[in-house]
């Protein structure tokens, strides 16, 4: 009985080893829009900061060798205003004017490496994300309270990202990407009086996108 489920194993891993040095290579280029919707972060400094959902749009450069071996670059663009609340405890300062916010107004300009496993089944491809990059947050210079906010800040963080998503082959070079990417990476600071710190300073970042890709 052992021998025989050691026969299937084997058949099975030449199978898929078969397929593996088999798949064509691929590259193509895709174009695609997204919401991107982020949770509040809380600092120490009884701080919450709250991007605002904002739209946005990404290029992607992909090559897929086989299905375990694909790689992506990607650049993306959009808004991210950061809204922050001051909220301290009434103990601490029973003044109504201890608590205020401050909107910030910024772009986000994001550039990531991905590793993206893929799977062609006909027309349809579904794949995966995994990779890291570069989170730059750069304020726009219009601010509700610019009084506590002398010196707007341009903020850059490491961005881990992951994900999964399918194309959809339309025509022999052109189809449809869907995907769902996450973003996790720290609270951008791009207030002089507004610094995050703490171990919550982290903020996640959720992007339903669609767009067309072109294959080469």
């Amino acid at each position: 009985m052992c021998i025989r489920n050691l026969h299937r194993v084997f058949a099975s891993a030449l199978f898929f080893a078969a397929i593996v040095a088999t798949a064509p290579a691929q590259t193509d280029v895709a174009l695609s829009f997204f919401g991107a919707f982020s949770n509040t972060a809380t600092s120490s400094f009884i701080l919450r900061q709250t991007p605002s959902s904002q739209a946005g749009g990404m290029i992607e450069l992909r090559h897929l060798v086989n299905p375990l071996i694909g790689f992506e670059a990607t650049y993306s663009f959009n808004r991210a205003n950061q809204n922050y609340l001051f909220n301290p405890p009434y103990d601490l300062c029973p003044n109504p004017a201890c608590q205020f916010s401050n909107t910030v107004s910024a772009n986000a300009h994001e550039i990531t490496a991905d590793w993206v496993p893929s799977m062609k089944f006909g027309s349809l491809r579904p794949f995966a994300v995994l990779g890291v990059g570069l989170l730059v947050t750069v304020p726009t210079g219009s601010q509700t309270l610019a009084q506590y906010s002398p010196a707007p800040l341009t903020s850059t963080n490491a961005v881990y990202v992951y994900g999964a998503g399918a194309d959809w082959d339309l025509a022999p070079h052109l189809g449809l990407r869907v995907q769902y990417r996450g973003n996790l990476y720290k609270a951008p600071d791009v207030s002089s009086t507004f610094m995050m710190s703490g171990p919550d300073a982290f903020l996640h970042t959720a992007e339903p996108m669609i767009g067309a890709y072109f294959r080469f």
